[in-house]
């Protein structure tokens, strides 16, 4: 699946988040974020737009209604911080720990998490369009009643994922990994999963797998 890059421009200024308190509105954008540390703080619809944050640390931050077009996160730490209702395109997280983000009733355009943790997030309520999950620690993620559209879970680890309410139609599972799923059969109609894994699906609804056996 080809996803839209983020459109930076050739030069960025280099700043701090800091920057951003000093700021009439919220907004930073068209720089570069390295070592900063905004841990516990709270703003309401902040703005981020053509940008790349590196090694900074954003933990149990508020960022409600917050708004990401165009930003890559390298090594970035959002451990239990509060982006809902975040609109969020063309954006990409690698490498970054995203341990029980809370990112409910949000919109994703075009976004990219690859080798990240995402492990106990939730994106419930979420539309999700050209979003691909790389290479990722997802278990135990939240995605109740969310609509997918061009969504696609890459050699990533899934185990104990919740897709209550939420249609795989399209959805591509058949190179992650997983024990166990809260999904219905309903659910599943359309979705691409391995030989394995429809096994395994089968045994998750109570179906009992009997191996053929030839009588000579």
């Amino acid at each position: 699946m080809k996803l839209d890059q983020p459109k930076l421009p050739k030069q960025l200024t280099e700043r701090s988040f800091e920057d951003i308190d000093r700021e009439e509105d919220p907004e930073l954008s068209n720089c570069q974020i390295i070592n900063s540390a905004f841990d516990g703080e709270h703003l309401d619809r902040v703005s981020l737009s053509s940008m790349v944050v590196t090694n900074s640390s954003f933990q149990n931050t508020s960022f409600p209604n917050i708004q990401l077009t165009d930003v890559v996160f390298e090594k970035c730490d959002f451990s239990n911080a509060d982006l809902s209702k975040a609109s969020i395109h063309r954006v990409q997280f690698k490498e970054c720990k995203l341990l029980g983000v809370n990112f409910a009733d949000s919109r994703f355009g075009n976004v990219l998490f690859e080798n990240s943790i995402l492990s106990f997030s939730t994106f419930a309520d979420s539309n999700l369009n050209k979003v691909l999950f790389k290479s990722s620690l997802l278990k135990n993620a939240d995605f109740y009643n969310c609509q997918f559209v061009k969504t696609k879970y890459q050699t990533s680890n899934i185990d104990g994922v919740n897709f209550e309410e939420t249609s795989l139609k399209g959805v591509d599972l058949s190179t992650s990994e997983f024990q166990e799923l809260t999904v219905t059969m309903e659910s599943l109609r359309g979705c691409e999963v391995s030989a394995q894994q429809a096994i395994t699906f089968a045994s998750l609804m109570g179906l009992i797998i009997k191996e053929d056996e030839l009588n000579l």
